[in-house]
């Protein structure tokens, strides 16, 4: 479906720029964090969620139903819905007692049982957003069961390949092992991209990859080749938001260069030539071991680099998504006046 222009929003500077059509890819707490500044400025709003997770409710809920894992989709649904104070309470309730249900959330649980009325999972999340007045579209980069795969560089030398490097399966296992990633990858390895989220991207105006964990969220979405292809060949602004603070298990010690560095090795240079990344460097009182990502990168790669104060003053590990949306909006007008 094309979208119109029905509506404008204001940039940093108040000016009135036309709401852009948006595709925001990504998982986790990061891409919820943008839809939910995104939302205030357009409507126009597609996520493309990976579903390589494995770990906790959504994990229980793949392995014993054969679904999909709910719960990045769950996290989406909350930050796009029209009441968002409530369904996020009521959609992030997690039980606490019961055999079968410790652990589950309320909003996996419904989408699994949607899934189960409607008769596909992606029927499902359609209709939830329905349910939920929700700001845009939830879609899955594929309908296809994918298990993530990470090669790691080990210290001591004993490895699993030729290369020296061992490998670990499974999404929530990647950031527990504790080692250098070498790579991540997809088994199966060619998968086929669902083809609504093909087509959002194709009808972009702004294509967003991140925040977010780069290995086990942002990438995993880039390995699916359509989707790659897709962005790849998009007539869309293309950009890539950088995490404002480094993940253990996944990016120790990372810079911003070396962020886009990862994402250059999986999925080859240029697919992302503009790079917005935070310039205020907080330190949490309480999360001392908190280590935030410096706004360094080198000056030859090709790829361009905005740096402002995107951090949430009160959790200085994650973006604010006001601020973050702002620049964003920023960004696309400035692209637009420079052609």
């Amino acid at each position: 479906m094309l979208f119109g222009y029905a509506m404008s929003t204001s940039g940093r500077n108040g000016e009135e720029i036309q709401a852009p059509k948006v595709v925001a890819i990504g998982g986790g707490t990061g891409l919820s964090t943008l839809l939910r500044g995104l939302k205030r400025h357009t409507p126009y709003i597609t996520a493309i969620v990976t579903v390589a997770d494995d770990g906790g409710s959504s994990g229980r809920l793949r392995r014993e139903l054969g679904v999909l894992p709910p719960g990045d989709f769950r996290n989406c649904i909350a930050a796009l819905a029209d009441d968002e104070a409530l369904i996020t309470q009521l959609f992030q309730y997690r039980f606490g007692q019961g055999d079968s249900l410790n652990g589950h959330s309320f909003g996996n649980l419904f989408i699994t049982a949607l899934a189960a009325v409607s008769g596909s999972f992606e029927q499902a999340i359609l209709e939830a957003g329905r349910i939920l007045a929700i700001a845009g579209r939830i879609l899955p980069s594929t309908l296809e069961d994918v298990t993530l795969v990470a090669e790691l560089r080990e210290p001591d030398g004993s490895s699993e390949t030729p290369k020296g490097l061992t490998r670990v399966h499974g999404e929530s296992a990647i950031p527990k092992a504790g080692q250098p990633i070498e790579r991540v990858f997809l088994r199966p390895d060619r998968v086929r991209a669902y083809p609504d989220a093909v087509r959002a991207i194709l009808e972009a105006d702004i294509v967003i990859a991140g925040p977010g964990s780069l290995f086990t969220s942002v990438l995993p979405n880039l390995l699916v080749h359509d989707i790659r292809r897709a962005v790849e060949v998009s007539p869309a602004q293309r950009l890539y938001v950088c995490n404002v603070a480094t993940q253990p298990g996944e990016t120790d010690g990372f810079d911003v260069g070396r962020h886009v560095d990862a994402i250059q090795r999986h999925v080859g240079r240029g697919l992302f030539p503009y790079v917005l990344a935070n310039n205020r460097l907080l330190q949490s009182r309480d999360y001392p071991e908190t280590r935030m990502v410096t706004p360094r990168y080198p000056l030859d790669e090709g790829y361009r680099v905005f740096a402002a104060d995107l951090v949430d003053a009160g959790t200085p590990w994650r973006h604010d998504s006001q601020k973050l949306a702002k620049e964003i909006l920023h960004f696309y007008q400035s692209s637009k006046n420079d052609h």
